[in-house]
């Protein structure tokens, strides 16, 4: 399997989708789809650039190695404040202060475990 491959499958599962729901959007077959997953077919750019869209993310985490999903700022912008237009310092204290979250959860996980 590639890398792509166990990417795509990894995120259809987390977000609960099945094969056949992931096809319909791309318009093809389960079948076809399901090559993907199995590392048996590569999708063309515009096939690539919708599964992104679709799993809300970008094209280079399907791409690539990688532990976390990404997704851009313009989306993350819009997920967190809507139309609000907010500039880039206040979406960097944000992220700032959810990887401080993160590290507070992670630290009373180990002290719980």
């Amino acid at each position: 399997m590639s890398i792509f491959s166990e990417n795509i499958k990894a995120l259809r599962k987390k977000k609960g989708y099945s094969q056949a729901e992931v096809a319909e959007h791309l318009g093809m077959t389960k079948q076809g789809y399901s090559l993907y997953e199995l590392g048996k077919r590569e999708p063309d750019f515009d096939t690539l650039r919708m599964l992104a869209e679709f799993f809300g993310t970008d094209t280079d985490f399907l791409l690539s190695e990688t532990d976390s999903i990404s997704i851009s700022d313009s989306k993350l912008k819009f997920a967190l404040f809507g139309d609000t237009e907010i500039d880039d310092d206040v979406l960097d204290d944000v992220k700032r202060l959810a990887m401080e979250h993160l590290k507070y959860r992670q630290k009373q996980k180990k002290e719980e475990g």
